[in-house]
């Protein structure tokens, strides 16, 4: 009889898995399929499950490769993972290791750019109150764009086209490839830290959507919108968008309609002004004339021609108000004074001292209190009596009843 070959679970488990990662094909396998059960764990981890219309299989995407997705995957979503197929020991379970994933269905890029632009637009990076006006006449334009190509000649012979004074900076970045993002955000800092720059221009002519994927990195738009000056975003052409064009103050067809907005028309500014002093000599030749017209009728006003008969008129007419007062003034002195009078000879008739002239006297007790009955006096009480002329003391000898 044979002897059994008896196995732990885990010796069992681990020969499943040696001989899964032993297969060449698994370790390197491209699957299709759609996202369950979607969890973004706050390890940084991504769970999910990956299934079709029969069967399914779990999958695990670890923070350093979520972290470079360059859109934000979820239940429901078909996609293509790149990876190795194990046995998780724990669970006697075989999953999937996701090393890559991109949509399947829809192109990887617009559905990053679709998301980017919607979280972007989300926050509120493209909202027109961040939106700065462009200056009327820059003195110094910055440019950051590839050296070499048809958008850097056509951007400067506009320029200089329109207003051959002005001073362009330009600062070189790339404009393609995995390298672009960040080269364009160095040439961007740099030319916003110079001093003078007024506007700047970032761009690159026309190309594919991978070829203009650069500008739709999201560090490049917020740099764009960080920047201490105003800036216009000019890629590709008239059907092309990228999310710097709606980050930025401005969006541009073209590089040349880029330069063709930003920089003014010397000839015109020249015209314009020429206009505006054309203008301002008739405005002020008429105000002059109206002025001249206007101190002609001044001079001919009588009270100019002839001032002295002016100041005689007013001297004869002082004279008369002079003897029109004095008149005025006499009468109404003759009224108050007979006012006056009359009001003085009531006065005095009411006088006790005109009554003490017609024979009448005031009498007095030795309090000084005016005597009215003989029921205030006594017998041998000495009183003070007041004449018209005098006064006299007398005393009462004798009271007599009134009759």
């Amino acid at each position: 009889m044979l002897e059994r070959s008896i196995l732990t679970v885990r010796d069992l488990t681990l020969y499943v898995k040696r001989l899964l990662e032993r297969d060449e094909l698994l370790q390197r396998v491209w699957v299709r399929g759609e996202i369950s059960n979607f969890k973004w764990h706050t390890s940084g981890h991504i769970y999910f499950t990956l299934k079709d219309d029969t069967s399914q299989i779990k999958c695990v995407m670890f923070r350093s490769a979520a972290g470079r997705l360059r859109f934000r995957p979820d239940s429901g979503m078909q996609v293509l993972l790149f990876g190795n197929v194990t046995v998780f020991e724990r669970d006697g379970a075989y999953q999937f290791y996701a090393a890559e994933m991109e949509p399947a269905g829809v192109g990887a890029l617009h559905l990053q750019y679709e998301q980017l632009k919607n979280r972007l637009a989300a926050e509120g990076l493209f909202d027109d109150e961040l939106k700065r006006p462009l200056p009327v006449l820059p003195k110094r334009l910055g440019i950051v764009t590839a050296p070499t190509g048809a958008a850097i000649r056509d951007m400067i012979t506009v320029s200089r086209r329109r207003f051959p004074g002005i001073d362009i900076l330009v600062a070189p970045a790339l404009v393609q490839g995995a390298d672009a993002p960040a080269s364009l955000i160095r040439a961007l800092n740099l030319v916003a830290r110079q001093p003078g720059i007024d506007v700047i221009i970032i761009g690159r002519g026309g190309g594919s959507l991978e070829d203009l994927w650069a500008f739709n990195d999201e560090g490049l738009a917020r740099a764009i919108r960080e920047c201490p000056v105003p800036v216009v975003s000019a890629v590709g052409h008239e059907t092309d968008y990228t999310i710097a064009d709606f980050v930025a103050d401005l969006r541009a067809p073209t590089p040349s309609a880029a330069a063709e907005m930003v920089v003014p028309s010397r000839a015109e500014l020249t015209g314009m002004i020429d206009s505006l002093r054309a203008r301002l000599v008739t405005v002020a030749r008429r105000q002059v004339e109206r002025k001249r017209l206007k101190l002609k009728a001044l001079a001919e006003r009588p009270v100019l021609l002839r001032p002295q008969g002016r100041l005689l008129q007013d001297r004869q007419r002082l004279d008369e108000l002079v003897r029109r007062l004095g008149y005025t003034g006499g009468q109404m002195v003759r009224r108050q004074r007979q006012s006056v009078a009359g009001l003085a000879g009531r006065l005095d008739a009411l006088s006790p001292l005109a009554v003490l002239s017609r024979g009448y006297s005031i009498t007095r007790d030795e309090s000084g209190h005016v005597v009215k009955s003989v029921a205030e006096v006594s017998i041998g009480q000495k009183l003070s009596v007041m004449l018209h002329k005098g006064q006299l003391t007398a005393r009462v000898e004798e009271i007599g009843e009134e009759s």
